[in-house]
């Protein structure tokens, strides 16, 4: 695997891709998001990786500053932004969150992305390979992998949505492009992975 890492070294999808990037998930940049696992830009340590490569496939800790009043829930994603197979990111994570729900005010713990076991208030949606968080899997030789950690302080509701259920089995690029829900607020903090 190293091999075809190292042969792939340059290839990236294309940065327009990224869902931080479209235009109808564009709005002000005011949610700061933090983790006790990581900080931004750093390392994400060996248990937020895949089991295939050693890790435990946990989601990291994650917080955030208070949404902007008119929140009706939050968005999401978490995407491998180097990934070297094809046009776009890997969507690795697709969530909705209703605070309200929440064990903890504008935080998530460690797990609670868990495909079995997602935590009060976490709805989650259809990544790359089936629902739950995917840590991070890069493919060995290739370099650093940028997992971004993005969140979205949406203005309406998708799960009340008489389309809810659709919306629920929609693959993950074909929902993000589909959005069009206002945009309140949102921020990111990004994971570095290497084999």
């Amino acid at each position: 695997m190293a091999v075809l890492g190292t042969l792939l070294r340059n290839r990236r999808p294309d940065e327009r891709n990224h869902a931080w990037n479209q235009a109808n998930l564009f709005g002000p940049q005011s949610l700061t998001i933090t983790s006790r696992d990581f900080s931004d830009d750093g390392t994400l340590p060996l248990k937020h990786s895949g089991t295939r490569v050693g890790g435990q496939n946990i989601s990291p800790h994650l917080t955030w500053s208070a949404p902007p009043a008119g929140t009706s829930e939050l968005l999401l994603v978490v995407e491998d932004v180097d990934v070297p197979l094809g046009a776009n990111p890997a969507i690795h994570c697709l969530a909705l969150i209703d605070e309200t729900r929440l064990p903890s005010p504008h935080e998530l713990p460690p797990g609670a992305l868990g495909k079995q076991t997602p935590a009060p208030g976490v709805t989650l949606l259809r990544s790359f390979i089936s629902r739950g968080y995917h840590g991070p899997e890069p493919l060995k030789g290739h370099g650093p992998h940028r997992y971004v950690f993005e969140l979205y302080a949406l203005g309406t509701s998708l799960l009340d949505r008489p389309d809810r259920d659709a919306l629920t089995k929609t693959r993950p690029r074909r929902l993000l492009a589909s959005l069009d829900v206002p945009v309140l607020a949102r921020g990111r903090i990004t994971g570095i992975s290497q084999r």
